[in-house]
């Protein structure tokens, strides 16, 4: 069974740092990519990082560019996201998921692996 498991989370002043992991088990670690998406009070979830385990492709929303930081743990079969220069409209929860590339890259609910999230908080 795959489990995501995020950690991190919490609250923070405008300009702070987090940094969020996502551990994963239950499958082979390289087997998928993983992203990260969030969900703001009242927005849809959308995605903001994504990382292919096999091949190091990464990419990043417009939103989040220059400011935050994915990165993979292979022999911890976990992922990183490092978030720097945080503002309050990065305030969310905060979800990792897995899957093929060309999934976890699309819509969010065409997503079939998700972790419970963690909620981050950005006061100004």
């Amino acid at each position: 069974e795959v489990q995501l498991v995020e950690s991190g989370g919490g609250s923070v002043q405008a300009g702070g740092s987090l940094r969020l992991s996502c551990t994963a088990s239950g499958y082979s670690f390289t087997n998928y990519s993983i992203a990260w998406f969030r969900q703001a009070p009242g927005k849809e979830r959308t995605g903001i990082s994504w990382i292919d385990i096999t091949d190091g492709r990464i990419y990043y929303a417009n939103s989040v560019k220059g400011r935050f930081t994915i990165s993979s743990d292979n022999a911890k079969n976990t992922v990183y996201l490092q978030m720097n220069s945080l503002k309050p409209e990065d305030t969310a929860v905060y979800f990792c998921a897995a899957g093929p590339w060309a999934i976890v890259t699309g819509p969010w609910y065409g997503v079939g692996y998700w972790g419970r999230g963690t909620l981050v908080t950005v006061s100004s």
